[in-house]
């Protein structure tokens, strides 16, 4: 502990901040430390937040926030694997699979992916969730497990351990009940602190633009971008951003076990086209960082390497790669209720009513269904008939239908022989 440790008080740097002072690098590793320890009240650490919230950080003030947080806690350490490391981490989305195949895909390259992921809270889903519909799969692995793995699989998909960043845990929770979950320095150190401390030597971050994204607009998509490139780029690891299109949801279904057929649909060589776009996208930012942009993972989708990597990598966390996934007891069809072209899916409207169905949760402590979500047979672009199916719905409670059926309504337009411009996927690339 610095020699400073005692020299401040939390009223003290609230008011700082409050303000619109810069904080010293004292009075961060100070409030840091002492929020962890306890010795900062929530109460009091909630009013920071806030501040911090309304009047922002510079760069030295959220890169040494994103510090210490690091030392809060332990960092891993990949040196001893035979090949580099790299990572991708996603802001979140809707219908958003993509670490699924992306993972073993990279690793099949020769780059060890070490993906510690999360789960899910309203309408994004989490790929911890997505990947416990695959029966005896396991989240939770030890940092000894985990190495082993990425040595002999060269892929890992599970649980961020207690022991990195413990302050972010306590912050992140805090900041979920106050309504400062929008702060950009808050969400950036977040994120980073975590992925730092996990020790990759590439970061690919996928920051989500759109309406099913938490940045809604370009503006403050890029700022979250550049904000965290910057805290990766300082940390000394080689980190890129590419910001993605999320006002229609990726691919064509939302949930938990409909995303893991998606995903393997992917591996085996078909799957949406958008999916694997983004998919080849995010791994060929990720061999690049990682020195191995010579391979092209395109070749190893049609070669059936990466599904023999999908397949060790499930099997190495105690799951059945080829057992049936579960399914929802009950379906729920909707009919297109007009002939034309589909013009617009909502990403949100889609995302709530997989959430609604039960593929979400509301509270961090909710089960979820491993069944259920929403199903689109149309995207936009495509034509569509009267009476043709455009969604189905999967519950086991079908008492869910009626507030899911709710949260589509106006979530799509069908115009009659109106021209459909598509949205890029990769909208920009910063770093």
């Amino acid at each position: 502990m610095s020699e400073n440790a005692h020299a401040h008080d939390a009223v003290e740097v609230i008011a700082a901040k409050r303000d619109r002072h810069e904080l010293s690098d004292s009075q961060i590793d100070w409030v840091i430390d002492a929020y962890t320890r306890g010795a900062v009240a929530d109460e009091q650490m909630s009013s920071l937040a806030m501040a911090i919230l309304l009047n922002g950080m510079n760069r030295r003030e959220i890169s040494r926030w994103t510090d210490a947080m690091i030392a809060s806690g332990e960092r891993m350490d990949f040196s001893s694997l035979s090949r580099p490391t790299a990572d991708k981490h996603s802001t979140g989305g809707v219908g958003d699979k993509i670490t699924l195949p992306l993972a073993p895909l990279v690793a099949a390259c020769g780059v060890a992916v070490p993906q510690l992921s999360g789960r899910g809270l309203g309408h994004t889903g989490g790929t911890l969730d997505k990947l416990e519909a695959i029966p005896g799969w396991r989240a939770a692995l030890s940092n000894a497990e985990m190495l082993a793995q990425l040595e002999s699989v060269g892929a890992v998909i599970c649980a961020a351990g207690d022991g990195l960043a413990p302050a972010d845990k306590k912050l992140y929770a805090l900041r979920d009940v106050t309504g400062t979950v929008e702060a950009i320095p808050l969400i950036a150190s977040s994120i980073m602190s975590k992925k730092i401390a996990e020790g990759t030597g590439a970061l690919v971050l996928d920051v989500k633009v759109g309406t099913g994204a938490f940045m809604k607009s370009l503006d403050s998509a890029r700022e979250l971008a550049e904000t965290m490139v910057a805290l990766g780029t300082d940390a000394g690891v080689h980190t890129v951003a590419l910001l993605t299109d999320m006002s229609t949801p990726l691919g064509l279904t939302a949930g938990n076990a409909i995303e893991v057929q998606e995903s393997v649909d992917v591996l085996a060589g078909g799957g949406p086209a958008d999916v694997v776009e983004l998919t080849l996208a995010l791994a060929r930012e990720m061999l690049a960082g990682a020195g191995r942009g010579d391979v092209d993972p395109a070749d190893r989708l049609a070669d059936g390497s990466a599904m023999d990597v999908w397949k060790r990598m499930i099997r190495a966390q105690d799951g059945d790669p080829d057992a049936a996934l579960p399914t929802a007891r009950e379906s729920h069809v909707v009919a297109a209720p007009a002939s034309g072209v589909l013009t617009r899916l909502d990403a949100m409207a889609v995302g709530l009513a997989a959430w609604r169905l039960g593929a979400g949760r509301a509270r961090k402590e909710d089960p979820v269904q491993a069944g259920a979500g929403v199903v689109w047979h149309a995207r936009p672009g495509d034509q569509v008939t009267e009476g043709q199916p455009l969604f189905t719905l999967l519950t086991d409670d079908e008492h869910r239908f009626e507030r899911a059926l709710a949260s589509l309504e106006g979530g799509y337009d069908i115009e009659d022989g109106s021209s459909y411009d598509a949205t890029p996927i990769v909208i920009d690339r910063v770093g």
